[in-house]
């Protein structure tokens, strides 16, 4: 257990002696205790604090434990049930195990023995939410990193670094796999939330009739195949950050009770009357244009407005290609099998360098992956490379591997100016990157020329 963890108790007992000692002896730093002497104050509590643990008494003035049990069951809460009962009723809490109790004790109990219990009971519960977490939390999904040290990666790293401290939502934009999650996950972890779950959902894998459901939660009985109630993915993301990719495929009934939750951090589920509040830090993603969406009626307006606080537009791989050979790196020492990584031959860097791609990182990386397999002797030649990124280099001496990748980049570079008869703007549009950035490595170039030693 953390240490920063506590376990909200209800004790259920119409006896107030056992209420005070309950009270007065179960509580402890990681234990918050709450006592009621009835079904009504216990349902008036649960609604102030649902708990983690309830010890209830099977004989209540105004009803029975064990219904008590199967409400807070069916309410979908994650709460273990504890029975207290007199030795003529213990045929009826083994009947209530059955039904889903965890234990049972008798009067007059061992307090030793109850607190033993309620630990056990916790860490069932604790378990379930864990195990829940892992099937959604994005911390099981392969750790990625912003590489490169491009102005534009600079400046991406600076705003996450400003807004990740910040309760405020989030848009991340930026075409298809440039890397919009590794950007939420950068955010997350700089967060004051970081210890606490991020949750990813990409809403384009979502059914439509059932976002609502998944995002919120259903109670059972709302709609036809609604088995059983059950939470969505706002409770799993309390206390911490919930991300959501492709943002604009969500219906605009679901835009509109995701607006609800930003503004007032309450929900309801599918055929809940019962209102619900949430802490969660909001981060939004998505490829699409959301200014011409929201035009053409396909987006709400008022969301677009709250979601779009504060924007993070993500530069293609195309517009920051001196971070290629990065990335080239870092991908070689992930992906490679083996104690050595795979090195890459300066033609086919050369290939790389020069390439438009379309598919961002994702697809840079999906080459390396493929260029890994097909690597002869560990290392990846042009012939390792697919077919629309296999270039000729005019250069005879750039098929061996021993040239840094600094003097690839700078050959290349004259190769292009060559090409367009020196038009630095014509450069600087074929290479992907902007012409400022084309002055600097044209002068950092000059400078080393001057820098070296005249032959006599």
């Amino acid at each position: 257990m953390q240490p920063s963890e506590v376990i909200h108790i209800l004790v259920v007992d119409d006896e107030k002696s056992i209420r005070r000692l309950a009270q007065k002896e179960l509580a402890a730093a990681h234990r918050s205790i709450a006592t009621a002497g009835s079904i009504r104050e216990a349902q008036e509590q649960i609604q102030r604090q649902p708990p983690d643990v309830a010890v209830l008494d099977m004989r209540l003035p105004d009803g029975d434990g064990i219904d008590l049990m199967l409400k807070l069951r069916e309410a979908g809460f994650e709460v273990e049930v504890i029975l207290i009962t007199a030795y003529g009723q213990i045929d009826s809490a083994v009947e209530a195990m059955k039904l889903g109790a965890y234990d049972y004790i008798t009067k007059p109990f061992n307090l030793d023995r109850l607190e033993i219990v309620i630990e056990k009971a916790y860490q069932r519960v604790r378990l379930q939410r864990e195990n829940r977490l892992l099937r959604h939390s994005s911390d099981q999904q392969p750790q990625q990193k912003l590489i490169g040290h491009s102005d534009h990666l600079e400046q991406l790293r600076f705003l996450i670094g400003k807004v990740a401290p910040a309760h405020v939502p989030v848009l991340i934009t930026g075409e298809s796999g440039t890397g919009k999650n590794v950007v939420a996950r950068a955010i997350h972890s700089q967060s004051q939330r970081s210890q606490q779950p991020l949750i990813t959902k990409n809403c384009g894998t979502l059914q439509k009739d059932l976002m609502r459901a998944e995002l919120f939660g259903v109670r059972k009985g709302a709609f036809t195949g609604a088995d059983e109630t059950r939470d969505g993915l706002l409770p799993l993301a309390h206390k911490g950050t919930l991300f959501l990719d492709e943002i604009g495929e969500l219906s605009m009934e679901v835009q509109s009770s995701l607006l609800r939750v930003l503004e007032t951090q309450t929900y309801r589920r599918v055929g809940d009357k019962e209102e619900r509040t949430v802490d969660v830090r909001f981060l939004f993603a998505t490829n699409r244009d959301l200014r011409k969406e929201k035009e053409a009626g396909r987006f709400s307006e008022a969301l677009y407005h709250r979601l779009n606080v504060f924007n993070i537009a993500i530069p293609p791989l195309r517009e920051r290609s001196e971070d290629i050979p990065a990335l080239v790196e870092y991908f070689l020492g992930r992906l490679s099998i083996g104690p050595t990584p795979c090195t890459i031959a300066p033609k086919a860097m050369q290939c790389l360098l020069g390439y438009h791609w379309p598919g961002n990182v994702r697809e840079l990386q999906n080459v390396i992956e493929r260029g890994i397999i097909l690597a002869e002797n560990g290392l990846i030649t042009t012939r390792a490379l697919p077919g629309d990124l296999q270039g000729a280099a005019e250069d005879p001496a750039l098929d061996t591997p021993f040239l840094p990748l600094e003097e690839v980049e700078k050959r290349h570079i004259q190769r292009v100016l060559k090409y367009v008869d020196g038009s630095r703007s014509k450069a600087a549009e074929i290479l992907g990157i902007g012409r400022k950035t084309l002055y600097r490595k044209l002068k950092s170039m000059e400078q080393q020329q001057e820098s070296k030693p005249v032959e006599s």
